[in-house]
C-alpha cells in the first residue's frame, strides 16, 4: 500500500489547525506546530511533503519561518502554501517570493483547499521520481556518485551537531578488466549487479547508504558507525561476495571473483569537508590492491 504523503500545517491558532485537519486528515498524514521554532522541528523529524503555513504568528512570523525551511537542504524543496488571512497582493507577491508555491487565504474553502493540495502532492511526487532517476544507477538500482556525494554532505554536517561518528568504505572488483576480457561485457554487468546485491544484504540499517561509485567501484556510507562496526560491515560485504562464488579464472588471487576494501572513521567536527572520508577510504583501498587485493585496509583520522 503507497504510503499515504505527510502535510505539517503551522497555524498559532488551535481552531485553524482543526478546521485543516478535518478537511485533510482523509487522505493525509497531518502533522501541526503552533509556532516557527516548533515548525523547524516538528518538518526536520517528519519530513513532511507539503506545508501549509500561517503568516501572521507571534516571535517567527510565516515569511520569516519561510526563509529558514528553503535554506535548508532536506527541506528546500518541501511546497510551501501560505494560508492568511491577508488578502493584499503585496503580501502573496512577497511569499510567492520567497518560495512559496500557492497562496490561499482563510477562512479556508474545503473545496479549493484540497484541490490546491493534492494538485502539489502530485506535482511533488512527480518531481521527487525525476530526481530519484537522476541519483539512481541505472544498472545496478544502487545511488549513484551523485547521491553519495549529497548523503555524504548531508550526513557529515547532521552527525557534527552531535560529534557523532561517520565511516565511508569504497569496494573495488578484483581484476574486474580481465573478468571482462574473459567471459565478456554482458557478464561483467551480471556480476557488477550481482555485488550490489550483495551489498544490500550486507548494509542492515535503514540510515546506511550503499552507491555504485563508478564503473566496479562501490561506496557505502554507515552513518553513526566507528572504526569497529565499520570493520564488521566490511567484513560482511567481503562474505557476501564470496558467497555469490563467481567464477573468474583470470582473477590472480582466487578462482572466484573477490573484492578489494577502503574503510575510513571519524568524528564528524563542524567545518569538516565532506570528502575527506572518501579521500581517506580511497587511500586505504589502494594499500589493499597494493598489498596483493582481496582484503582490507583501515583508518581512523
Amino acid at each position: 500500500m503507497t504510503e499515504r504523503p505527510t502535510i505539517l500545517i503551522v497555524d498559532d491558532e488551535i481552531s485553524n489547525i482543526e478546521i485543516m485537519n478535518a478537511i485533510l486528515e482523509d487522505d493525509y498524514e497531518v502533522c501541526f506546530a503552533t509556532s516557527g521554532h516548533q515548525a523547524l522541528e516538528t518538518a526536520r523529524n517528519a519530513l513532511p511533503d507539503l506545508i501549509l503555513l500561517d503568516i501572521l504568528m507571534p516571535g517567527m512570523d510565516g515569511y520569516e519561518l519561510c526563509g529558514h525551511l528553503k535554506r535548508e537542504a532536506m527541506l528546500a524543496d518541501v511546497p510551501v502554501i501560505f494560508t492568511t488571512g491577508l488578502g493584499d497582493t503585496e503580501d502573496e507577491v512577497r511569499g510567492l517570493s520567497l518560495g512559496a508555491i500557492d497562496y490561499v487565504t482563510k477562512p479556508v474553502q474545503p473545496v479549493a483547499l484540497r484541490a490546491r493540495v493534492g494538485n502539489h502532492i502530485q506535482l511533488k511526487r512527480m518531481r521527487d521520481r525525476l530526481a530519484e532517476m537522476a541519483v539512481t544507477d541505472a544498472l545496478t538500482g544502487l545511488s549513484n556518485r551523485r547521491r553519495m556525494e549529497e548523503v555524504l554532505r548531508l550526513e557529515t554536517a547532521r552527525l557534527a551537531r552531535g560529534s557523532d561518528w561517520l565511516s565511508v568504505i569504497l569496494l573495488d572488483i578484483d581484476f574486474f578488466k580481465q573478468f571482462n576480457d574473459t567471459y565478456g561485457h554482458p557478464a561483467g554487468d551480471r556480476c557488477i549487479t550481482m555485488i550490489a546485491a550483495a551489498l544490500n544484504r550486507a548494509l542492515r540499517r535503514s540510515s546506511d547508504l550503499s552507491a555504485r561509485y563508478g564503473g566496479e567501484e562501490f561506496a557505502c556510507i554507515l552513518p553513526g558507525t566507528d572504526e569497529a562496526g565499520a570493520m564488521v560491515v566490511a567484513r560482511e560485504i567481503g562474505e557476501q561476495v564470496r558467497k555469490l562464488a563467481i567464477p573468474h579464472e583470470r582473477s590472480g588471487v582466487a578462482p572466484v571473483v573477490t573484492i578489494s576494501m577502503g574503510v575510513a572513521t571519524a568524528r564528524c567536527l563542524p567545518g569538516m569537508a565532506a570528502d575527506l572520508w572518501v579521500r581517506e577510504a580511497d587511500r586505504q583501498l589502494y594499500l589493499s590492491k597494493a598489498q596483493g587485493r582481496n582484503r582490507i585496509n583501515a583508518m581512523a583520522f
